[in-house]
């Protein structure tokens, strides 16, 4: 791509624009966002501008639209895609000063927050006031808002409650000309026109700068059972998972864990769980609401679905702490994966009945090609992370045969009826992947999209589209 590099004239534009105490050219700042949790990738940017108003990101953009100088969004750095990686250098455009929760409105249940809001520091905020956020993705504890509506994050609880599209009922957002616009309404229904809202949840930062988030909230449960079921195989963990919705009933969470990844949880976290020998896979079953003698009935009803799936064993946390405890097993089973082997995470999903298909596939398409892998997620929505590990694998041919293996997985979520990503984005790393699930034609209504809001395509450039 054509574009201008930053020189002293444009760098003093900048600071003359927003002020210099948010513009960092030092390499320690450069280095500091030249990476986000993608692996081991670096692309260092030429500048870092940590902007603290909707105005200083119109004055930012307009200066680079006009010098065409590429500028990346950033939220909390948490991001598994590589959306965050300024890859053609430019502007990398923190929103780390944008934390502010604006107005919590107990009225109409909603909130206007800012993209750079912590999301658990924004559950606990509402939850205060006796409201839920619902959204509460494994990151939540660093991952901005911001960064959770760019890529239509979702979390363990979206499937009783639905993913951040649910909530999300209007934008501020800053055009990569400068414009300032709002994208819709702050009401429950939209039917004017298109929907611009929807379009920039998920869209990675490649269309506008998202600068205010109105979201919708629910009254906060005051309830909750989690129960943990134990099966010898994975295809029978995986085939409970849709009996369980046939069954009548809706859990507020539904997470499958594969025995190694609990096995290195374990040992990383210090986590105290019991894990029998016979063990190959665990469902961690959540139901929650304002009635315990109604939830006690959903367990009832999920306990015998799990006998007939074959579970080994039921347990039930009868204490705040034990849920905690094995809430903490599940949220930091990325972390501990990571930090035991040489490894790449790819968020598969399907329609969850063809779950015990997706992960025999997944097992023998890692057989051919010489990886292992570790298997976890939010099985309720069909969603399963697979974390490739490196295992017996040569360097050669990690670096240049594991392609390959990984366009066999997202042909066979294809195939199942599935997709490429289920909430960790497309960004950089996945983008070649597209043409599996998406026609030319698909595609190139995407790009006239992009085309539409980014005629000099400055904002975040390289990805989502293959080459």
């Amino acid at each position: 791509m054509n574009f201008t590099k930053i020189n002293a004239a444009i760098l003093a534009e900048i600071k003359s624009a927003i002020g210099d105490d948010k513009v960092f050219t030092d390499s320690e700042s450069l280095d500091n966002y030249s990476h986000d949790e993608t692996e081991d990738l670096r692309y260092q940017p030429e500048v870092v501008v940590k902007p603290t108003s909707t105005e200083d990101i119109s004055a930012l953009l307009k200066i680079c639209n006009a010098h065409r100088v590429p500028v990346t969004p950033r939220g909390g750095g948490t991001g598994l895609s590589g959306a965050a990686l300024p890859i053609y250098g430019g502007v990398s455009l923190s929103m780390e000063k944008f934390k502010s929760i604006l107005d919590i409105d107990t009225e109409n249940l909603q909130a206007t927050v800012e993209p750079g809001v912590i999301t658990e520091e924004f559950i606990n905020a509402v939850g205060e006031k006796g409201l839920f956020y619902p959204v509460d993705p494994s990151s939540k504890g660093s991952c901005f808002i911001g960064g959770n509506v760019a890529h239509g994050s979702g979390g363990p609880r979206v499937v009783k409650y639905g993913t951040i599209r649910e909530y999300i009922l209007n934008l501020e957002v800053v055009l990569p000309n400068g414009d300032i616009i709002w994208t819709g309404a702050n009401t429950l229904k939209y039917a004017s026109g298109y929907n611009l809202t929807q379009l920039m949840i998920g869209s990675e930062g490649t269309l506008a700068v998202v600068t205010k988030i109105v979201t919708k909230l629910l009254p906060k449960p005051s309830q909750s059972v989690l129960m943990m079921g134990s099966f010898s195989t994975n295809e029978d963990a995986c085939a409970a998972v849709s009996a369980i919705f046939r069954a009548g009933v809706t859990p507020s969470a539904l997470e499958f864990m594969e025995r190694k990844g609990v096995e290195w949880v374990i040992k990383f976290d210090d986590i105290k769980f019991d894990l029998k020998d016979d063990v190959a896979a665990l469902l961690m079953i959540e139901f929650d609401g304002d009635d315990l003698d109604d939830i006690f009935k959903n367990c009832e009803k999920t306990n015998i679905v799990l006998e007939e799936h074959n579970c080994t064993e039921v347990l039930f946390a009868d204490t705040a702490s034990q849920k905690e405890e094995l809430w903490r097993m599940r949220r930091t089973m990325a972390e501990s994966v990571k930090a035991n082997s040489v490894y790449k995470e790819e968020d598969t999903v399907v329609p969850r009945a063809a779950l015990p298909k997706l992960i025999n596939g997944i097992k023998e398409i890692g057989a051919k090609y010489g990886f292992d892998s570790v298997c976890y997620g939010h099985a309720g929505d069909g969603n399963l992370h697979v974390n490739i590990i490196k295992a017996g694998m040569s360097d050669e041919d990690w670096k240049n045969k594991l392609k390959f293996g990984i366009a066999e997985i997202f042909e066979l979520t294809t195939a199942l009826g599935g997709t490429l990503s289920g909430e960790h984005g497309i960004g950089l790393v996945q983008k070649e992947f597209m043409p599996i699930k998406y026609s030319e034609i698909h595609l190139n209504l995407m790009r006239g999209i992009k085309k539409v809001f980014d005629p000099n395509g400055i904002l975040n450039p390289g990805k989502i589209m293959p080459d």
